[in-house]
């Protein structure tokens, strides 16, 4: 019975569906927390945590991506009650591309509340926000125009015939999410989380357009692990991603196998799918207190005909330090002498 219970929950973390987002995005979504969403802040078993994760996309053609996310986060039990945390952080993302070498930067102060419940403290949910600044821009530098064909040639010191009069914008934004996560049974853990992006709308155009607005970005996460033995468990994910009308679904598994559990020493391999874009080979590593991954995106969309199914590599590394605690006994023996 217990066997059909965690089948029916992995299948249903499978069930879902076409890709492309407008926001910058992670094959190892699991591995930047704070951009997954911002109830994840100080969701972590230690009291620092610090992620850096790089990604390098389509670099076979003219409109490649670069992509780094660094953040750190903390928590703190609130007037000593370990059930009730609060969360605090700051997000770093930069993406550049193409040849104009549009950028966006992002700055974002991510904070949460958390709470654990039930029973044996076995259901856990908290909300987060995260406020920040964004920047987009892009160079003219690099860029050709018609005009500047003289018939025979390119010529670079003729007149491009445009006009920009705005190269860069700065913006607030807003980024709001809840998440949920139950012990199903002793061996295994689902976990939920929703959040929603952009709740300002920002204006975006570089043409003083003030119709132009960034499209909020609805977010859903569900995961489910479940240890088959002390050194084997199972990780089930499914991410999606809506975004105007654009769509992105990612489902995936990982089998990971413990070497020693003293030194928390793992590793891993997975397997994940974008939905008509990608397939995705992941391995992991972990070690006391650290995590590192690597992914590589292996395109099967229609771009492949440009790409040559090179997708994107992908490495994340996550450090979680946690404070030794200070043993103070209550009562303390008198020594007895023979």
């Amino acid at each position: 019975m217990m066997f059909n219970k965690n089948i029916i929950i992995i299948l249903l973390v499978f069930a879902g569906l076409k890709l492309s987002s407008q926001d910058i995005h992670f094959s190892q979504f699991g591995m930047s927390p704070l951009n997954l969403n911002p109830a994840f802040t100080g969701f972590f078993d230690g009291d620092y945590r610090g992620v850096a994760n790089y990604r390098s996309q389509w670099t076979t053609v003219p409109v490649s991506y670069s992509t780094t996310s660094l953040s750190f986060d903390a928590k703190r039990a609130i007037k000593n009650n370990i059930t009730n945390n609060l969360g605090a952080g700051l997000l770093f993302n930069n993406d550049v591309s193409g040849d104009s070498r549009y950028g966006i930067t992002q700055l974002y102060l991510p904070l949460s509340l958390n709470k654990t419940t039930g029973k044996d403290s076995t259901i856990f949910f908290g909300f987060g926000v995260q406020p920040g600044i964004s920047n987009i821009g892009f160079r003219t530098s690099k860029l050709t125009y018609d005009n500047q064909w003289d018939g025979d040639a390119f010529n670079s010191a003729l007149p491009t015939g445009e006009n920009y009069s705005v190269l860069k914008r700065t913006y607030f934004d807003l980024n709001v999410g809840g998440m949920f996560q139950m012990v199903v049974t002793p061996s295994s853990v689902i976990t939920l989380g929703l959040s929603m992006s952009h709740l300002t709308s920002p204006k975006v155009s570089f043409f003083k357009n003030d119709e132009i607005k960034l499209d909020q970005k609805i977010h859903s996460y569900l995961a489910y692990r479940i240890a088959f033995s002390p050194k084997l468990n199972l990780q089930t994910e499914y991410l999606f991603q809506k975004q105007g009308k654009f769509m992105e679904n990612v489902v995936g598994a990982r089998i990971s196998y413990v070497i020693n559990v003293a030194e928390k020493q793992a590793i891993s391999v997975g397997s994940y799918y974008r939905l008509k874009d990608a397939v995705i080979a992941r391995i992991g590593y972990d070690v006391k207190q650290w995590q590192f991954g690597v992914s590589y995106d292996v395109n099967n969309s229609a771009f492949k005909a440009a790409t040559n199914r090179r997708g994107a590599i992908e490495f994340a590394v996550i450090y979680v330090f946690k404070q030794s605690s200070i043993f103070i006994p209550k009562k303390r023996s008198c020594p007895v002498f023979m």
